[in-house]
């Protein structure tokens, strides 16, 4: 083959006289220019779209931050496509073609990716019936931490040591999952013991007065205290208050040590664990 005849040999409807020539180069770096420009501005648009969106459920406490946040994350994936389809325009590709293809392609692609396409749906149902919410401290699957996001395919927990968990929304909804910021109030239980010596009414009585006493501690429903068991060593009182969810364990925790305080300042004994051992001389 001569050069005149490679010069004229068709590639695409093009000769490749045409493919080299300097206008059809200076129009493909053009559109190269130009697709990268669109990317560019399509990612910083969606992720600009998913804050204001996730920012809108934060203005208020009417309004839900989880909704909005999955929201946003729907958003930010739908933009991100219609730019690829742009860019794809941009270069001569029939868009149309182009989502016919995917179509076409979507039972071999669902097949191939069950599993993703369940943590999909089971973040629409998360979502949907909102079993949790942004903030809210949960044990699911096993795990338990702070709800920090909740995206398509997954949903993220800080557990108590700030450490991220990320688990898959399929075992978020297939899995039982215990919600401790599910309502606004909770009741903390203590268990006291006293000595057997221990003047009964006088330890209930700092006992509950320590607890009452502080701001978060609820008269309704009203304070339960009462002897509930006669152990090895000690006379057991368990106390029963409630208080808001979000004070429980500051709450649990600094009672804990002023009732011990308090019951050694009023002069109650709290015991511990004795053994005697009785030791008989054998006879000579």
């Amino acid at each position: 083959m001569t050069l005149s005849e490679l010069l004229d040999y068709q590639i695409l409807g093009k000769s490749v006289r045409e493919l080299l020539s300097a206008e059809f180069l200076i129009g493909i770096a053009g559109n190269t220019l130009a697709a990268i420009a669109i990317l560019l501005i399509g990612f910083l648009f969606a992720g600009w779209v998913k804050r204001r969106i996730r920012g809108i459920g934060g203005r208020g406490p009417h309004l839900d931050q989880t909704l909005f946040s999955f929201l946003g994350n729907i958003s930010r994936y739908a933009i991100i496509a219609f730019t690829i389809l742009i860019v794809l325009n941009t270069f001569g590709v029939r868009t149309t073609s182009v989502v016919a293809i995917i179509g076409a392609a979507g039972l071999a692609i669902g097949l191939a990716l069950q599993g993703t396409l369940s943590n999909v749906a089971a973040g629409v149902m998360i979502v949907l019936f909102r079993p949790f919410k942004l903030g809210d401290f949960v044990v699911v699957d096993g795990q338990m931490g702070t709800v920090k996001d909740i995206t398509l395919n997954f949903t993220e927990l800080s557990d108590l040591s700030n450490v991220q968990i990320i688990i898959p929304n399929a075992n978020v909804w297939g899995n039982t999952i215990t919600n401790y910021s599910g309502y606004p109030d909770r009741r903390v239980e203590w268990v006291f013991g006293v000595s057997y010596g221990a003047n009964l009414a006088q330890a209930e009585k700092i006992i509950l007065e320590t607890i009452t006493a502080d701001p978060r501690a609820q008269a309704e429903p009203e304070p339960f205290i009462q002897v509930t068991n006669l152990g090895d060593f000690s006379v057991d009182f368990t106390v029963r208050v409630w208080c808001a969810s979000g004070d429980f364990w500051g709450f649990k925790t600094d009672m804990t040590r002023k009732v011990k305080e308090a019951l050694d300042t009023g002069g109650v004994e709290i015991p511990f664990p004795t053994r005697t051992v009785i030791q008989s001389q054998a006879a000579e």
